[in-house]
């Protein structure tokens, strides 16, 4: 997989990624919304459970009252524990309005007195109840099939021949009981759901309010012309917001940058441009004019050999000053996405070398490389190429003939200022202090260059600085050793472990 995923596979992810995002109110809503259901339902398990209590605690006082009332009615008889129950006492026992009710007496032996003789047992294991100022324990149990709560209640009995504990259950059904739990759930959960209707509401309110600021800067936004690229006021929206505002303005400020930057480029390189096309065209309507006059027997072969002598040169300048635009050009808006990679500068230094040879030799000019060490740096190998080949080309433009050059790469270990050193020194008219940092300015020429060399475009130096500043390099321009040249001077960044 490549390290940069190619342009339309960007565009794909970024969809998918707006798609996942969605409506910012929508996400707001259900991020609100749902997790207050969830809570309300949570609730209503708790309320649930609690109202079962609530309903246990008031139908247990009412079945521990019928328990009481019938251990009233047991005592001893000729040595026998009876239960003296009357049929109106036992029928009301027995029935209820929602619910049927079940009640058994043992004696002090174990043995059945009187009622249902299988209803279940005590386990051996439920607590007495601590509400009540009695020996009474309150369980569930099933008795043919169906759900009851039972109250067993140790009841003592005596006589002047006996004395013991009788054990009195009273049983129900739990019909009552979850009739009452039941509604008040259904109570709750309907006051609950209209509360969450009314907070549902409440809460689409709130988000459309709170989103109001947004609206109104995206239909600022939506609104402005295409060349309104000022700054949004920050306080058309929330704090929380305002970084972001802020971030939009830092971004349009560098886009309005780039745009006057290219609009001054496109300025420059067209007046650069108009210049030798003129020239050109003169030239060509020249060479027009001698071709009529030799066919009409006035022979000028060596003036139109000039003329289109001097139209190659001029095709040339042009080409030249092209293909240092397109350079510019390319260093100034897509030098953030070249690969970086160990580069050899003295091998680079020692191609440029040989490529101008034939232009040194043909100005008779001493052109010679003084390189010890390897010298690698961090950097992409086609712009050092075309950074050396500028400072080679304008140190031989502007060296005399007799003159030398000389190219130095060399290691440089001072402390803080360890790194690779370039250093182009040439014995030219050299470089007026006042002028060193202009030179540095696309087009611009200074006096002496006029003079030396007036077919110049004024690109190079402002090409070597934007790539030394791509590749973190410090560059300065300093009086050559013999006092009156110029020496170019580059200074890259020592190559870290890692990156070697």
């Amino acid at each position: 997989m490549p390290a940069r995923a190619v342009p339309w596979l960007e565009r794909l992810q970024r969809a998918a990624a707006s798609q996942r995002l969605g409506s910012l109110r929508s996400q707001l809503l259900r991020w609100l919304l749902i997790p207050l259901v969830m809570l309300v339902l949570l609730d209503a398990v708790f309320v649930y459970r609690n109202a079962l209590d609530a309903a246990d605690m008031a139908y247990d006082r009412s079945l521990l009252a019928s328990t009481r009332a019938l251990a009233e009615r047991v005592s001893i008889v000729n040595g026998k524990v009876v239960a003296e129950v009357p049929y109106v006492a036992l029928d009301s026992f027995e029935t209820d309005t929602l619910g049927r009710i079940y009640y058994k007496v043992t004696g002090i032996n174990g043995e059945l007195v009187s009622g249902y003789g299988d209803l279940p047992a005590v386990p051996k294991n439920v607590p007495r109840s601590e509400n009540y100022p009695a020996l009474v324990r309150f369980y569930h149990a099933y008795y043919h099939g169906k759900p009851i709560r039972i109250a067993a209640l140790l009841q003592p009995v005596y006589d002047d021949t006996m004395r013991g504990i009788a054990l009195i259950q009273v049983a129900e059904t739990l019909d009552a009981r979850r009739g009452l739990s039941n509604q008040i759930l259904l109570n709750t959960l309907l006051w609950q759901a209209a509360m969450v209707l009314l907070m549902a509401a409440l809460v689409w309110f709130a988000v459309r309010l709170v989103l109001q600021p947004l609206m109104r800067l995206k239909t600022e936004v939506e609104t402005r012309s295409l060349s309104d690229l000022s700054d949004v006021d920050p306080s058309l929206v929330h704090r929380e917001m305002r970084p972001l505002v802020t971030a939009m303005n830092g971004s349009m400020a560098r886009l309005q940058q780039l745009i006057a930057s290219q609009r001054r480029f496109i300025a420059d390189a067209s007046h650069q441009l108009r210049t030798p096309l003129t020239v050109l065209k003169t030239q060509a309507e020249m060479a027009l004019r001698e071709c009529d006059r030799q066919g009409a027997g006035e022979p000028s072969m060596a003036a139109v050999r000039n003329i289109v002598s001097s139209m190659a040169a001029t095709t040339d300048s042009a080409v030249l000053l092209a293909n240092r635009l397109l350079t510019l050009a390319r260093i100034e808006h897509g030098g953030e996405h070249l690969e970086m990679q160990t580069v050899s500068l003295r091998e680079v230094v020692q191609q440029v070398g040989l490529e101008m040879a034939m232009t040194a030799v043909g100005k008779q000019i001493d052109l010679s490389l003084e390189a010890a060490d390897e010298a690698p740096v961090h950097g992409q190998a086609l712009l050092l190429h075309e950074l050396v080949a500028n400072l080679v080309d304008n140190a031989l433009r502007y060296t005399p003939p007799g003159g030398s050059v000389i190219l130095r790469v060399c290691l440089r270990n001072e402390g803080m200022q360890a790194g690779v050193l370039l250093e182009v020194e040439d014995s030219g008219p050299g470089l007026a202090t006042d002028e060193r940092e202009r030179v540095f300015t696309p087009f611009y020429r200074a006096g002496a260059a006029l003079e030396s060399n007036p077919g110049g475009a004024g690109l190079g130096l402002a090409i070597v600085r934007d790539i030394a500043d791509l590749h973190h390099a410090q560059l300065t321009l300093q009086t050559a050793a013999n006092g009156h040249g110029l020496m170019v001077r580059v200074v890259f960044g020592a190559l870290q472990p890692t990156a070697a």
